[in-house]
This record gives structure tokens, sequence and C-alpha cells, in this order.
């Protein structure tokens, strides 16, 4: 081992210079004991770590490193990141010139230790005008299967990925909302770790590789936002899934009041699924134990607590850059009644969708809402005249900045396309005449909606994070602030 120590060691100390050297690494490994091995485009420190016992650390214990500087090692990453708790692992990517990748993913022992690492070392700046980024690592295990036959059975399923790949836990499949004796034409294969599912996906993602004579879809399944333990503590709002289309709001509440009358605040079924909101959260943790499994019109339910999410915070994520500008699981597209849905049907976001446009839930509205008192004097205004951040849609904010830059409104055109399994699917161009130049006369997303305001959005969001991206479009919106 201590070879292999010296190896990895002298594989970076070759794009060293000063004390960023071989010498540093050998003294960090003796000081802690650690081991040291390169392989496959990554460095590993440690996993596990002297004297450890039992199996690896459970999922969440894992951060993600950005923004690393390039020649910045283990000697000077370690020590800062033992500041949060005990590493498991840290894992550097390596540049074959024996720089960094510029990222890494360091694994605690415990959950908190992680949690702590993102607290105190996000934005930290570790070296004068450095600063890295730590975010929750996203071990991912899941797969999205797209394009199964509706037909096909859990069991089928189940088999066939089995037999095509390794790891195979599970399969989750979901009823079709108006036939529940078919799937919906896709399913979540979740397998024994990562590295399984990678190996799998790299597998299957040929578009040669089919599954019962169709070519299926591949991709990682969206993951699941996280929330904090203390937030879902207050959570007072159950999300209620597999319901027929039929069913509607006055039984979902009724069959919801049976086990304790008067508990249920009101229903909001948007399909197949619904949101039933308590009055306490006592209430609402009995019924979900109560009613999970339960047949309402001949539909077996899934219950579970319905996960909040702060809205604000995602736009500034979206706006900030630091979210793809064609996540679906951010602009809330996804349509959750066919097959092109990778995120898995757990507990979404109960400030519900309505047709794939928001719909604010009780808490947003009365944060956003305020008496009117006899009297009040109200003055007419343009709503050009307000700041940016009274817009909470994609579409207003694009038509406010074209406004203040002095440009005509946009304009924007509807196209259509049908989907594979006859859906109408739907995208719009967005011209902007006034900087219509020749390299860009109009702005179209990747992705198709299917809805119309959907699409709309989608649109209008990719339009302003592409402006974004040529800020010599832009007059300084400050001075209108």
């Amino acid at each position: 081992m201590h070879e292999e120590n010296k190896a990895a060691a002298n594989a970076c100390g070759k794009s060293r210079s000063g004390t960023q050297n071989e010498a540093a690494l050998l003294a960090l490994m003796e000081k802690t004991g650690y081991s040291m091995v390169q392989e496959n485009g990554q460095r590993k420190f440690g996993g596990p770590p002297p004297g450890w016992e039992g199996p690896p650390p459970p999922r969440g214990c894992e951060v993600f490193v950005g923004k690393i500087p390039r020649d910045m090692y283990e000697d000077e990453l370690v020590p800062v990141f033992e500041r949060a708790g005990k590493i498991y692992e840290f894992r550097l990517m390596m540049e074959f010139s024996g720089e960094n990748r510029g990222y890494a993913f360091v694994m605690y022992t415990t959950k908190e230790e992680a949690q702590l690492a993102i607290k105190i070392l996000n934005n930290y700046e570790i070296r004068p005008g450095k600063f890295i980024g730590v975010c929750v690592s996203l071990d991912n295990c899941r797969l999205f299967i797209g394009a199964i036959p509706k037909e096909k059975k859990k069991e089928e399923i189940l088999n066939e990925m089995k037999k095509v790949t390794e790891g195979v836990v599970d399969v989750i499949v979901y009823p079709n909302a108006t036939d529940k004796t078919k799937n919906r034409g896709f399913a979540f294969v979740e397998y024994e770790s990562h590295r399984a599912a990678a190996m799998a996906r790299r597998r299957l993602i040929p578009g040669t590789f089919q599954l019962w004579g169709h070519t299926i879809q591949v991709d990682w399944a969206d993951p699941e936002k996280e929330v904090d333990e203390e937030t879902m503590q207050r959570v007072k709002v159950l999300y209620v899934r597999n319901l027929m289309i039929s069913t509607t709001e006055d039984t979902i509440k009724a069959e919801f009041n049976k086990f304790k009358p008067g508990v249920v605040e009101r229903v909001k079924k948007l399909r197949d699924y619904a949101f039933v909101h308590f009055f306490h959260r006592e209430d609402a943790v009995a019924a979900m134990s109560v009613m999970n499994g339960k047949c309402i019109d001949g539909a077996s339910i899934e219950v579970t607590l319905a996960k909040p999410v702060n809205k604000e915070s995602i736009w500034k994520q979206h706006f900030n850059g630091q979210i793809s500008p064609s996540s679906e699981n951010v602009l809330g597209f996804t349509n959750k009644e066919d097959g092109h849905q990778k995120s898995l049907g757990k507990p979404p976001n109960f400030l519900v969708r309505l047709n794939g446009q928001h719909s604010p839930g009780p808490t947003e509205v009365e944060r956003c809402t305020y008496p009117f008192f006899p009297g009040i004097k109200l003055t007419p205004i343009s709503m050009y005249s307000l700041k940016s951040s009274h817009f909470s849609s994609a579409a207003m904010h694009l038509d406010y900045f074209c406004n203040k830059n002095n440009w005509t409104p946009p304009e924007y055109y509807l196209y259509s396309t049908t989907s594979q399994d006859g859906k109408i699917l739907l995208v719009y161009k967005v011209f902007i005449p006034s900087i219509a130049d020749g390299s860009q006369s109009y702005f179209m997303p990747d992705k198709l909606c299917a809805t119309v305001e959907g699409a709309k959005e989608l649109a209008a969001q990719f339009t302003l994070l592409h402006l974004g991206k040529h800020k010599s479009f832009l007059i300084p919106l400050c001075r209108h602030s």
C-alpha cells in the first residue's frame, strides 16, 4: 500500500511546484494513516479510513465540492474539510496532466457532518479571491426507463431488467391514469449503488438496445428534492396518488374524514392525484397511516406527506445559473399522466401546478396577501414602474426587461408536434424585433410542453437565460429600480 500511496503522490507531484509536491501528500498520509489510490480519473483518499469496521456510511453522507483551484490538492483540501467531521473518503477528480479537474466528492461518516460541511464551507474562501461551492451530492441509484409497452406488469419489467443489467433492487411502476390494468409507459429501476446504476445506464443507453422489440429511453431519474426534517415536521398536507380520474374531491374528503370527522380542511385534485389539507398535523400523520393502501372507487391509493417548496429560492437559483435552463424539475412542466416523466412519483411540492402552471398553496397566499381596509387610497400605476421582484413568471419578467431596455414587446409563435403515443406537444419561438441582428433572430427551447401556458413560460425562461449570457444586449437595469 505504501508503494501505491507513493505512486499516487508522485503522479501529482509532476505538475506541482513549491510546497505543493509529492512530499506534502506523503506527509498527509503518514499523519492521518489514510491510503491514497489513483484510478479511473480520480484519486481516492481513504474509503475506508484506518480502523473502519462495517459497511460504508449511508446515502446522504457525501457532499460535492466545486470551483476548486486546479493546482490545489489533498494536503490543502483535507484539513479544511476535516473541520466538519471525520472523512470516510475524499475523491478528487484528476486530469492526465496531474492537475485536478476543479471538483471533488467528500464522504463523511454521518449525515450530520455532511450537513455541517455544507453550512460552514459553502462559499468558503479557500484561497484569496477563490471561493468553493459545497452542496449535497446526488448519489443517484435510480434510472428512468421510457417507451415500455403499457401492457407489461411490474414482475415482467423487473425480471427483464435483472436479465440485462446487474444490481437491480426494485422496479417502480405506476398504473395508467385512465386504465389501471396498464402501466404509464415508463418505470423507475432502483439499483444497489450509484456505480451499478451508472454501469446499467452505459449498457442500455445506445439507441440500438431494445426490450420486448421496442427501442427504450434511458436516463437518470430526476432526484427528489431534499426537504429538511424540521420543515417536514410542520407539514399538514398529504399527497394522494393513483386515484381514479372519475373520483371527485368531495369523495376524497369524505373518505379521509371517515377515520375522524371534520379533520380535513380541503382537497385539491388534479387528474389522478390530489393534495389533502388538514387543520392539524397530527391528524394528517394519522390519516396517512390509516389511508395508505386503501381503495377509493376501486383504486388502491398511495398516501405520503407532501413536500413543501420555496418558489422564491427556486427562481433565484434558476436566474443565478445554478440550474440548467432545461431542468424540468425547476420549470414544473412535467406531465404526470404520461410516459415522459423522469421524476419519481413520490410526494411532489404541495404548491400545486395546474396544467403546468403554478397554483399557490395556502402558505404562499398568506405570505403574499394583505388586508384591505375601507378608505385605503389606490393609485393607478403602470406595471413597468415596478421592480422586477414584483414578477413571479418568466413571461412577465421578459416583458418587463424588454420595456426597460426600450425594446418592442416579445412576439410568441406557437408550434406543435405529435409524440409517439399520439399526444400533442407544444413549443414557442420567441422573437424580439429590437435585437434581431441576423446572428440571433429568435429563441426557442429544446423542450416540448403539454400545455400552451407551460410552453410559453418555458420559452420566456429560455430567452431570459440566453439574454443573461449576452449582457451586451442589456442596458443595466439597476438604474431603473
